[in-house]
């Protein structure tokens, strides 16, 4: 074809409109991956502690607020290990599976519901799969609901030093008001480590079998970097790739946050790097626990012969074998760290006796006869304290209360019942709280537990007595519905 002036015209033409799309393409691709950067420097927060003594080593916006997403499950098992340390649960405890925990999004076990899984295979399924069905059966064994775990979760932060952490679920499925920070979760990993090393030894589990399948870790970490142990991985759209990391290599230990990583890989990278460089500045002595010092919640009924199923518990023998727990909080630190902590416990000073109200109270009459005398620690400034007559003490406030009824005692007339679960503390809490909340509604009510059967186990129902009719009853009722309790209510007799 002869080459004229019409035909090169057309062929320029053409050329600098392949150039423009190109460099409209281009253009794009620039602005979406800076947008993309962007988004990922505006989620990044990393926190490096030397767990020996409390160094901080690297901190970037370690006290901005993230969506922790999983790692919201390392307070769930926070939760749990307390519970089995506390004598409400054992490996071998069955948790019932509900229609709520069933429906969670993936990652899930797929449980059916009506099925059960034992406090074992929980602790399994969220250190390896990050299980949301079985992070919700938890929280709804322990606390009745998962909102209320989640109120739970929120008030052992508090007490733990997380003065930034909110929870508002069990397993860091997506919601504006959960929030923590790299911080926070840094110390939620030490705290771990010190007050359950007999059960944190979970964490470093690489896979395990359930029903038929086996089931892999996320935290790529392990086997990767010498040393590594633990923690959890997580994940949202809004958080970005989120990792806590213990490691442990000869007298050196130091526990690291990443948050907002853009990509799984670039966020392990990063980690991987972090551990490299400041692994080598941690102390080869520990100074002193960096978390205040574990004392159990209240002990509960009794499930089964707790120190006889710990130390009779049948594991893979893939995996690590818990420890019988240990008497003293020296004796954890060191076994936690390696370390001599005397010193730091000698250091600590008792709290000085003082009025002790709402919750603790309760708990501190339920003891009364295995801790006679005891000190009890205060309510929690932060959470809400219930007004109810304490045995022993006598306030204003509490004068105009009615007191708690016994299990034993004869409840005539109405009740509502609220929830019912393994442990009669518990249900102590829930009412204690309910009654809190509901305000005037429940003014006149007298909480009380009934304990009955359920297959291998006992459940305490907690409720409310003191109605005089149905009307009455339905009235309180939805009130409690109000704020978001499940509630029905029936006649004693």
């Amino acid at each position: 074809m002869p080459l004229t002036l019409s035909t090169l015209t057309a062929a320029a033409r053409r050329l600098s409109n392949c150039l423009m799309a190109a460099a409209l393409v281009g253009g794009v691709v620039m602005v979406a991956t800076s947008a993309s950067a962007q988004e990922s420097a505006e989620r990044y927060a990393a926190f490096v502690i030397d767990a020996n003594n409390g160094k901080v080593l690297f901190s970037r916006n370690a006290d901005d607020r993230r969506y922790p997403a999983s790692l919201t499950k390392m307070m769930t098992l926070y939760m749990l290990f307390d519970a089995m340390e506390s004598g409400r649960a054992t490996l071998s405890t069955p948790m019932k599976v509900s229609a709520y925990a069933a429906a969670r999004p993936p990652s899930k076990l797929g449980m059916k519901v009506g099925s059960t899984i034992s406090v074992e295979e929980g602790i399994y399924a969220l250190v390896t799969r990050s299980a949301n069905d079985a992070a919700v059966v938890i929280g709804e064994f322990l606390g009745g609901t998962e909102s209320r775990f989640a109120d739970m979760m929120t008030a052992k932060a508090r007490k733990l030093g997380m003065s930034r952490t909110t929870f508002q679920n069990a397993n860091g499925l997506p919601n504006d008001a959960q929030m923590t920070t790299a911080r926070d979760m840094a110390t939620l990993g030490i705290a771990l480590r010190e007050h359950f090393p007999q059960y944190y030894k979970y964490f470093s589990t690489r896979s395990f079998k359930f029903r038929g399948q086996t089931i892999g870790n996320h935290n790529r970490l392990l086997g990767r970097v010498d040393g590594v142990d633990g923690i959890k991985t997580g994940y949202i759209n809004k958080s970005g790739f989120n990792l806590v990391t213990s490691v442990v290599r000869g007298d050196r230990k130091l526990v690291a946050v990443v948050m907002g990583g853009r990509t799984a890989r670039s966020r392990d990278d990063h980690m991987a790097e972090l551990v490299k460089q400041y692994l080598p500045q941690t102390s080869t002595r520990s100074s002193s626990a960096l978390i205040a010092a574990y004392s159990p919640s209240a002990r509960g009924p009794a499930v089964a012969s707790h120190a006889e199923t710990v130390a009779m518990a049948a594991l893979p023998t893939s995996v690590p074998v818990p420890t019988r727990r240990i008497s003293t909080i020296n004796q954890r630190v060191a076994e936690a760290y390696g370390s001599n902590a005397t010193g730091a416990m000698n250091a600590i000073t008792a709290p000085s006796r003082r009025p002790v109200v709402g919750r603790d109270a309760i708990r501190e009459a339920l003891e009364a006869n295995d801790r006679p005398g005891s000190g009890v620690a205060t309510a929690l400034a932060a959470a809400p304290v219930p007004r109810v007559a304490i045995p022993n003490v006598v306030t204003e406030a509490a004068a105009a209360e009615p007191a708690m009824v016994a299990s034993r005692d004869v409840v005539t007339g109405w009740v509502v019942q609220i929830a019912a679960t393994p442990a009669e503390a518990t249900a102590y809490d829930m009412l204690s709280e309910a009654k809190q909340r509901a305000g005037s509604a429940l003014a006149g009510a007298r909480p009380f537990t009934q304990a009955v059967a359920s297959g291998s186990q006992t459940l305490y129902r907690a409720r409310f007595a003191g109605f005089a009719d149905k009307a009455a009853a339905n009235a309180a009722c939805d009130a409690l519905k109000s704020k978001a309790y499940a509630c029905y209510a029936i006649a004693a007799n």
